[in-house]
């Protein structure tokens, strides 16, 4: 893919900053953060399948989904603060299998130039220690993949 993932994650603070370029407008990217069906085709590494069982994306509304490969099952939920469309989410995210540590996370989608965007995160986490944790169970490159998906998405739902 030509729109790469930079991830920063400086030291000593509990957190991360992320940002992806798309060639798609920001629309199109929120949408596909919103819409439970093409959530759970791009979310996460290829190696896992994901089924949703709860996906309210209103301020106010909460998730569940459960990702599975063929050595087990891994669950994930949160809660929407704030939605506003087509340009802002703030959402909880917790792993199930590490309950208690969970992030505090916006993302903010933006317009470019020539129908392209581009989205901006942060992720808050509990500790340093915490954060590390995330960032060393593989958690750029699982969303490196998942947004290089969701490209090829965007790029099959135009075509």
């Amino acid at each position: 893919m030509t729109n790469a993932l930079e991830v920063t994650v400086p030291d000593g603070v509990p957190y991360i900053d992320y940002v992806r370029e798309f060639d798609y407008p920001a629309r199109e990217v929120f949408r596909a953060h919103v819409n439970p069906e093409s959530y759970a085709q791009w979310i996460g590494p290829g190696s896992l399948e994901t089924r949703i069982d709860a996906f309210e994306p209103t301020s106010g509304g909460s998730y569940r989904f459960v990702q599975t490969d063929s050595e087990g099952e891994y669950a994930f939920r949160g809660v929407f603060h704030s939605v506003r469309p087509d340009e802002f989410i703030l959402q909880t995210f917790e792993y199930e299998g590490f309950p208690d540590e969970t992030s505090l996370d916006y993302m903010r989608f933006e317009d470019l130039p020539d129908g392209r965007s581009r989205l901006i995160g942060h992720s808050l986490y509990p500790s340093v220690e915490t954060r590390d944790n995330f960032v060393s169970s593989g958690m750029e490159s699982g969303m490196a993949s998942g947004y290089d998906k969701l490209e090829q998405l965007l790029a099959f739902a135009t075509a």
